[in-house]
């Protein structure tokens, strides 16, 4: 079975090829234009999928060495994410789709960075414990099989890739932020600053950082530079806020649950200082992270899903739509 899938959700603009549960090409173009604003803008973010979309396709296609009668079906991202970029991706599936008359199937964002883990990972098994961490969610799952997800707790604001990408407008970097703040924060001192970290009350899994966000703010207005405390460990010391905060999360909740497996998904996955806390945190679980390409948007966690759905028997028809705001559950 060949899988076409389409990523549109926000500033990526994503396809991939799978076959047979093998990622054969995937093919992202990131909006680069969207670093002069310091985040995305919907509109601009919309017209540049218009743009690459053909092009983008066209190019996982030529890599993966399959062409359009192959393909047995589309998976496209229907949400979450910005409504005007979800349409023109999902627009674009159908148009191939009807053309080619082969099924178009809608994905769920979220669910796909859930399965990227099982790109590298095939035999990765249920149940675990998913911290799914990326710029617009931050939440923790018990993944107890396909389709069988419970929420165990979430934001209640900011989450944790916004507040690298508030945090990184505070401190002068650019967008992305938490790329910025990792690169920033090599060698400051992580403890030399207590920001602040808010874990609503002892066995809670909430999270929450518009707290630290302002506690950032006041330190920024009579910060100056001296010997002893640098730019460097100010940076350092906030993403160790944002980092304590998610393994201390993650701890707790494979303890509430009593999985030894954990799997982190979403963007803020590739950072660098989480995955070395985790396993230093957690020596005696089984910690998995996706690879660096499957952290970010990207399709091919899309055609992946997409295959599986369709072994399921989970064709839809066409008249679906972006839904900005879907949930998993």
């Amino acid at each position: 079975m060949i899988i076409l899938g389409i990523e549109t959700s926000c500033d990526e603009t994503a396809a991939s090829i799978c076959k047979d549960g093998k990622i054969l090409s995937n093919t992202i173009s990131r909006q680069l234009i969207h670093t002069e604003f310091g985040g995305v803008v919907p509109e601009i973010a919309s017209r540049e999928h218009e743009t690459l979309l053909n092009s983008v396709v066209h190019a996982t296609l030529l890599e993966s060495e399959i062409e359009l009668p192959e393909l047995d079906a589309i998976a496209v991202t229907q949400g979450p994410g910005l409504a005007g970029t979800l349409l023109t991706g999902i627009s674009f599936a159908k148009g191939l789709g009807i053309g080619l008359g082969i099924p178009v199937i809608p994905v769920n964002h979220l669910e796909g960075h859930i399965f990227a883990n099982f790109l590298e990972n095939q035999f990765l098994k249920f149940p675990f414990v998913c911290l799914l961490v990326s710029g617009g969610h931050t939440q923790l799952w018990s993944i107890k099989g396909m389709e069988r997800y419970i929420l165990l707790g979430e934001t209640r604001d900011d989450a944790a890739g916004e507040a690298f990408d508030k945090g990184a407008r505070i401190l002068g970097l650019k967008y992305p932020g938490g790329p910025e703040i990792e690169k920033a924060a090599l060698g400051g001192d992580s403890n030399k600053i207590d920001f602040p970290r808010s874990l609503l009350s002892k066995n809670s899994l909430e999270f929450s950082f518009s707290g630290l966000k302002t506690s950032l703010l006041y330190f920024m207005d009579d910060f100056k530079e001296t010997e002893t405390v640098k730019l460097k460990d100010v940076i350092s010391s906030y993403q160790k806020a944002i980092v304590d905060t998610l393994v201390e999360k993650v701890k707790r909740a494979l303890s509430i649950t009593g999985y030894n497996r954990c799997v982190i998904a979403g963007g803020v996955a590739a950072n660098k200082c989480l995955r070395e806390q985790l396993d230093m945190i957690l020596p005696t679980k089984e910690i998995i992270f996706p690879e660096l390409s499957f952290c970010t948007d990207n399709a091919a966690m899309i055609s992946y899903l997409g295959e599986l759905k369709i072994k399921l028997g989970k064709c839809e028809s066409l008249d679906f739509s972006a839904n900005p705001n879907l949930k998993l559950i």
